[in-house]
């Protein structure tokens, strides 16, 4: 979607609550440290070979990581597998 983070974070609780998934894409590592509630984890290296996790791919999807990078990494390569509402929040602090 073509939304800005920074509005974005204003909508993905929304999003999230309306029973969308939050998807963090940073190391395990990272996310042991501190993670959104109610995330999933699934590095941005190993999204490719994990997508069947994701079986919904019409179930809107939050997409973060810690500076926005990776989170944009992830929003296109789950929008060339077919995913339909996905969402980069960028960073973790947008939420």
């Amino acid at each position: 979607m073509n939304e800005s983070a920074r509005a974005l974070g204003h909508r993905a609780h929304e999003i999230i609550s309306q029973g969308g998934l939050l998807l963090d894409v940073r190391t395990r590592e990272e996310y042991a440290e501190a993670h959104l509630p109610k995330s999933i984890n699934i590095p941005v290296q190993e999204l490719g070979n994990r997508l069947a996790e994701l079986s919904d791919k019409s179930r809107a999807t939050v997409v973060y990581c810690r500076s926005g990078g990776r989170s944009a990494t992830a929003t296109a390569l789950l929008m060339s597998a077919g995913f339909s509402q996905v969402y980069d929040l960028g960073a973790m602090s947008n939420w």
